[in-house]
Parts: C-alpha cells; sequence; structure tokens
C-alpha cells in the first residue's frame, strides 16, 4: 500500500449470521476473516454465542490467541439461547444498547451474509457515519456474490439521487478477506459539508452511553 496513509485498526466489529447459510463458502470464508484478523493482531467485536457464521469467526480470532468480546442483550442469555460466547461477554438491556457498544468499542466493521439483523447493524452504521456520529470504515465481504444485489440496489438510489455520491463512498466491499481488510485501512473519511455541522453530545445518563439526539 506505498504511497497510502494506513490508518490503525486495533479492533474489527463483524456483522454476520447466526445461521451458517446454504453456501458452505460462507463458512470457509468466516473461518478465514477470523484467521485474518487474527495474523493481522486484530481483535474482534461481535454479537456474542457460537451459532452460525458468528461462531466461526469468533473461533477462528480465539484461535489466533487474539482478544473476542461478545456484545450480548441479556434476553439471548436465557435458556443459553445463542450458545456460550468465545472470549470476553458484555450483556446489555437492549438491542439499540448493543449497536451502540459496537461503534464505541470498535475501530471498523465488516459484514458477513447474514439476515434482517445483519442488514440492520449494517446500514445503522453506514447512517451513522453519514451523519457524522462515527467517521469508521464500513465493508462488505462478498463472497460468491452474495451482496451483489444489495450493492445494485444502492447503486441505483445513487442514480435515482436518494444517496449521493459522497455518501456512496462510505460502503467498501470486496471478495477476499485481506483485501477488505486493506480497503478499511486506507479509507479516508469524508464528511458532508452541511452534515459535519451537526453536533452529537453524550447522554446524561449513569452509563454515559452515546445520546443520538440532535443538539439544534
Amino acid at each position: 500500500m506505498k504511497g497510502v496513509s494506513v490508518r490503525k485498526i486495533k479492533k474489527i466489529c463483524v456483522f454476520c449470521g447466526a445461521n451458517s447459510g446454504k453456501d458452505v463458502a460462507f463458512v470457509n470464508a468466516a473461518f478465514h476473516l477470523g484467521e485474518v484478523l487474527g495474523k493481522r493482531k486484530i481483535d474482534l467485536v461481535y454479537g456474542g454465542g457460537k451459532l452460525g457464521l458468528m461462531g466461526c469467526v469468533s473461533t477462528a480470532v480465539a484461535q489466533h490467541e487474539r482478544q473476542v468480546l461478545g456484545i450480548i442483550p441479556s434476553a439471548f442469555t436465557i435458556n443459553n439461547l445463542v450458545g456460550e460466547t468465545c472470549g470476553k461477554e458484555i450483556k446489555v438491556a437492549t438491542m439499540q444498547e448493543r449497536l451502540v457498544m459496537m461503534m464505541e468499542l470498535s475501530d471498523a466493521f465488516i459484514a458477513l451474509p447474514g439476515g434482517f439483523g445483519t442488514l440492520e447493524e449494517l446500514f445503522q452504521m453506514i447512517s451513522w457515519a453519514q451523519l457524522n456520529i462515527h467517521n469508521k470504515p464500513i465493508g462488505v465481504l462478498n463472497i460468491n456474490g452474495f451482496f451483489n444485489g444489495l450493492l445494485s440496489f444502492v447503486d441505483h438510489a445513487v442514480k435515482q439521487e436518494f444517496i449521493t455520491p459522497r455518501a456512496r463512498k462510505i460502503l467498501i466491499s470486496a471478495t477476499t478477506a485481506d483485501e477488505l481488510v486493506d480497503k478499511l485501512q486506507a479509507f479516508r473519511f469524508e464528511p458532508d459539508p452541511a452534515l459535519s455541522k451537526l453536533k452529537w453530545s453524550p447522554s446524561s445518563s449513569q452509563k454515559e452511553k452515546l445520546d443520538l439526539t440532535l443538539r439544534l
């Protein structure tokens, strides 16, 4: 990456399915991503438990002796619904609190194949970046074209002028884990001049969690 400024990434949050998916390539890619993170000495933040792709990537990171942090709503821990987290676990009360903590504790975000929950987490992080709540890189690992339709839809929204070309740059994609991590490290945030003027302040609550209320 000669001539390119590289950001320091110590922790990556991975969003992915609690199922393994139909294609074995998804499982293989999740394990490989965990191996890549481990070899690059990058720690993992994820949604906790050991189901599906979440279990694959967390197991691989732990096997390479990197720290694994699972952030999980307490409701999911009842009756061992999602299995034992591979590493340290933080229990939170709500899904929103979980996502805010993921944002605060991570340096970048990667989405693997998944369902509605994965897509919600991905687009929430993109939306918060667009609103200048954070400036951290976000990417999808496009395994066997899984995200082709999604990326085409986003490009269509740009053509229809619902997403600006500047905002489109927030979402990075790659077909291999190494390429994606390289792109995340090379990412340069370009805030919208108007939205960059927004001011977001911490909550005054006891937990000092981020208050995503716009201060006008």
